[in-house]
């Protein structure tokens, strides 16, 4: 699956006609019951069919997804199968076994490392350090994982083509997207790759990644019902996108940083739910 060269910190147009094709494939899979599960549905392009002593995860039932807010724009998402993924890894996923699978982008430093264990199986780099666009599309266990590339900005403000993927991760019919460092808004293909989105992870600084109004318009448009905001510095930043956010999403403030999901126990309406750092 291959993204068009992209315009960054361009204002899209056209996404009307995106959005209409994504309801279109959704009504589509009412008839098409087999497909229905496959809550990560693309428009564009197909999907193909240290260990610390004494820590026991609790069981997740086979519905189950547990997302745990590591820090700054690391999650571990645990699978019911126990697949275990850490996103924007720096060599840090908390307590636990290492992850089966690690995602990284090349923003800055805090969101990859150089040097990840080499007993972890699946070490999956947003960019492509040959040149182009990174590519994976990937089983493992009972998650599908898959990338949409985006650009980023260079220190020097000139663009970075493809410095950054959004990862999507697929597990019993639900579907989180970590959009990684995010520079720019995002395109009608781009959002036709991303698909239809339960959970998103979102970068809200305001001035590193995209700006406010940029993240909000991106947020609006993948309408994932979950949103959880992340890459803040400190709590004014984090007051500052909740306070944009209050009047037209409902607010949740977590006490720990732990959510255990299923699709079915989603919120109706789309719920910005805030998970305490460490």
């Amino acid at each position: 699956m291959c993204a068009l060269p992209l315009r960054p910190l361009a204002r899209r147009t056209g996404h009307a006609l995106a959005a209409a094709t994504l309801a279109a494939v959704a009504l589509a899979l009412l008839g098409h019951p087999a497909r229905a599960q496959n809550s990560c549905l693309t428009v564009a392009g197909s999907s193909p069919p240290l260990v610390r002593a004494g820590f026991t995860p609790a069981a997740l039932s086979a519905l189950e997804t547990r997302l745990t807010f590591v820090g700054h724009s690391t999650f571990l998402i645990e699978s019911a199968a126990g697949v275990r993924i850490a996103t924007d890894y720096t060599g840090n996923a908390g307590p636990g076994p290492l992850p089966d699978v690690v995602t990284m982008n090349h923003a800055h430093s805090s969101h990859y490392t150089e040097f990840p264990d080499p007993r972890i199986a699946h070490v999956l780099r947003g960019w492509n350090p040959g040149g182009g666009h990174a590519e994976h599309d990937l089983q493992v266990g009972d998650v599908h994982i898959r990338n949409v590339p985006t650009n980023i900005r260079s220190f020097g403000g000139t663009t970075e083509e493809f410095g950054n993927s959004i990862f999507i991760f697929e597990m019993k019919g639900l579907c989180i997207a970590h959009l990684g460092h995010l520079h720019h808004e995002l395109t009608g293909q781009q959002l036709g790759q991303i698909g239809l989105v339960d959970v998103v992870l979102v970068p809200v600084d305001g001035s590193y990644t995209l700006d406010l109004d940029g993240m909000i318009s991106v947020i609006r448009e993948i309408n994932a019902r979950l949103i959880v905001p992340m890459h803040y510095f400190n709590a004014y930043s984090l007051e500052r996108f909740l306070e944009r956010m209050r009047p037209h999403f409902d607010i949740r403030i977590a006490d720990q940083p732990q959510v255990t999901l299923t699709r079915p126990a989603l919120p109706q309406k789309p719920q910005v739910l805030v998970l305490p750092g460490p």
